[in-house]
């Protein structure tokens, strides 16, 4: 029973109390009656006066309640000219102002930190309680090569390629460095959060790949520039006094002459070859910006189909051009793509080996180029030391190659792109937007 009814039901029964004994004093004591009948009047008056009264601020307390529950914070009440009442009002209009205000500040630092989330170039990868994604942002789409839509829902050790098992192991505070396709290199961190109590985690994804290039163009260039100098100025005073020897021949016995000469040549030849090896490594370090203009890049590939046909048919490997006929005019620095195709062809030819075939072909929308060959597929761990300077899987090989390959093509703001694939094909892919 409410306390309305219980305080109406009271009321009810002391009025008719008295009406029953008002009734009584009709027939014996008139005046005394009419003093009770005026009594009732004022009692009643008095009872619908105290009703409001009380009925009044539970009303205000039931309508205020709801409000409440239904988070409506906008709800203010007016005073009303009871000294208890006007003071419940104060203190209610003034909890309504601060959860409003509290909401209001609220929903723009969620506004505010969706935004940073969004517009952030880290990476964010937003966990529910059961440790699946519920949140991620563009660079993290982007990151992770899918749309948003194919991320949520997935455990973070579900995704695919190296990023699975990179986070299926991560700890929080305890970043882990990630390197895919030996070119693009990530650091992972985990962190929790608080939400309505319970703790939830989130990954930020952080690409270190142009930092990380940039030191270690700058640590091998100074070593290379160093060796260069030493190397060069040692070779060319020990040259030209191996030139001067020759003079000596002459002085020499005859059956001596031809075992001094060869002596000579061969040091000569060897000095030689050894700082054209170090100018290789120097070339690397001094290329020089490109100049983009406007070329032909279905005639540059043809090009170099022809420059390499002559090895290709001695080692019984054949090139299948499928290049439409119409020109596909880019803008790029022809001389250091040419150098770039070069080095990628080559590398398809030994890698093949014998007996072979190499695919180039390209797309005008997105403008592409795809140089395939059937040579063995890629290991894992050869993926990942791809472009690393000075990583080579031939015997003879400087580890320069790809190098090059990788600095020509991030001048021009190319992503690449070298893997195997289910067909077991070898794609060296190249776009050019």
């Amino acid at each position: 029973m409410t306390l309305r009814t219980q305080f109406l039901l009271f009321v009810v029964i002391i009025h008719a109390v008295l009406i029953a004994l008002a009734a009584q004093l009709r027939t014996t004591n008139p005046v005394l009656f009419v003093a009770a009948e005026a009594l009732l009047l004022v009692s009643i008056f008095l009872t619908i006066q105290l009703y409001r009264g009380f009925v009044r601020p539970f009303e205000l307390i039931a309508a205020g309640t709801a409000a409440i529950e239904a988070k409506d914070f906008s709800m203010k009440f007016v005073p009303v000219g009871q000294r208890e009442m006007d003071q419940l009002i104060h203190v209610y209009n003034q909890m309504i102002d601060a959860l409003r205000q509290e909401r209001v500040s609220q929903h723009e630092k969620s506004f505010l930190l969706e935004r940073l989330i969004q517009a952030s170039p880290a990476g964010i990868l937003i966990l529910d309680f059961d440790g699946r994604i519920e949140g991620v942002n563009a660079a993290a789409e982007q990151f992770l090569n899918q749309p948003g839509a194919a991320l949520l829902g997935q455990l973070p050790a579900a995704l695919p390629g190296a990023w699975g098992p990179a986070l299926a192991g991560l700890a929080d505070n305890q970043p882990q460095a990630l390197r895919l396709s030996g070119l693009q290199t990530f650091r992972a961190h985990a962190a929790h959060f608080l939400d309505r109590g319970f703790t939830r985690r989130f990954i930020m994804l952080e690409e270190l790949t142009q930092e990380l290039i940039q030191q270690e163009k700058e640590a091998y260039g100074k070593l290379i520039r160093m060796i260069s100098h030493e190397i060069n100025n040692s070779i060319g005073a020990i040259n030209s006094i191996l030139h001067s020897f020759h003079h000596y021949a002459p002085q020499l016995h005859a059956h001596d002459q031809p075992d001094f000469t060869q002596a000579l040549d061969v040091s000569i030849a060897r000095n030689t070859q050894l700082a054209n090896f170090i100018a290789n490594f120097a070339h690397l370090v001094r290329l020089p910006p490109p100049t983009p203009q406007p070329t032909d890049l279905h005639a540059l590939l043809r090009g170099i189909g022809r420059l390499l046909q002559p090895q290709s048919e001695e080692r019984r490997i054949k090139w299948h051009l499928e290049l439409p006929a119409s020109p596909l005019v880019l803008r790029f620095d022809a001389q250091q793509l040419e150098q770039a195709v070069l080095n990628i062809t080559k590398n398809a030819l030994e890698a093949i080996g014998h007996d072979g075939n190499v695919w180039v072909r390209t797309t005008a929308q997105p403008p592409a180029v795809f140089i395939e060959n059937d040579g063995p597929c890629l290991s894992p761990e050869v993926s990942q030391r791809l472009f690393t300077p000075f990583f080579s899987t031939k015997r003879d090989g400087q580890g320069i190659g790809l190098t090059l390959v990788r600095d020509i093509l991030m001048a021009h703001g190319f992503a690449f792109q070298l893997h195997s694939e289910e067909n077991g094909r070898t794609v060296f892919a190249i776009r050019f937007n």
